[in-house]
């Protein structure tokens, strides 16, 4: 199953800085068949844009060493989680150890795809969504938020409704602890047409609703991308926007 990617990263229309990182490889990085990661950075001056670097660019290293001859029995999911438990490592030692650093972190989702299959390891509320053939749009992550993502997950609210909820704040985050919960898990891409990540600069300025409607609308990744870059920054572009779009051929 050959796949390809288009991704976007933009500073929207308030931010001084650009705190997010994204990474994008259709071709292989070590033992994974490809690779896919939105992080977008916390915390103030510069420190946000490092810790979502820096978490990035460890992650992406734990499988360039993996791959020096070592076989390994663990699935992607796996990999993945063990990857980020790395990285997590990384930035706190960081953050600890660098004063201008202290209290940063990143959130943090990641995504491979082998055999029809997508696997991904996620902190923090950036998102993996798949798009149906038919169009719909089903989000795979779930928001590591405080009450808001508690009361959306139970179904006491819908995903607009927790629009309207004053500003939460992340219940976990890469790098701001010596050891992090990381949901990790996989889903069929049968019937499915894209996958998608992207930072809350998205999802936090259009509903999922209008996210499907781009998608549905365009075949060209680069173009896609453009469409809900530009989508987000026409609602307010109130934050950093990065998004990836993953597509594939016939399964």
């Amino acid at each position: 199953m050959k796949v390809s990617s288009a991704g976007k990263s933009h500073i929207g229309k308030v931010r001084e800085q650009n705190q997010d990182t994204i990474f994008t490889n259709d071709d292989g990085i070590g033992v994974l068949l490809n690779l896919y990661v939105v992080a977008d950075g916390l915390g103030g001056h510069q420190s946000g844009e490092v810790a979502s670097r820096r978490a990035t660019e460890a992650f992406c290293a734990f499988f360039v060493m993996l791959e020096d001859g070592h076989s390994t029995e663990d699935s992607e999911q796996e990999l993945l989680a063990a990857a980020l438990a790395y990285a997590n490592q990384k930035v706190f030692d960081d953050a600890t150890n660098v004063v201008e650093n202290k209290g940063m972190g990143t959130t943090f989702s990641a995504v491979t795809i082998k055999n029809g299959i997508l696997h991904y390891a996620h902190v923090g509320d950036s998102r993996i969504y798949i798009s149906k053939n038919d169009g719909e749009l089903i989000q795979v992550t779930t928001d590591h938020l405080s009450v808001t993502a508690e009361l959306l997950e139970e179904g006491f609210i819908t995903q607009d409704e927790a629009k309207k909820y004053p500003e939460t704040v992340l219940s976990r985050a890469i790098g701001t602890d010596f050891e992090v919960k990381i949901d990790m898990g996989e889903t069929s891409l049968d019937g499915a047409k894209y996958a998608i990540l992207c930072s809350d600069g998205l999802h936090n300025m259009i509903t999922d609703d209008e996210i499907a409607n781009i998608v549905a609308s365009e075949s060209n990744l680069e173009t896609m991308t453009g469409k809900l870059t530009a989508a987000a920054n026409n609602a307010g572009g109130k934050d950093n926007i990065s998004v990836i779009v993953i597509g594939w051929g016939e399964l």
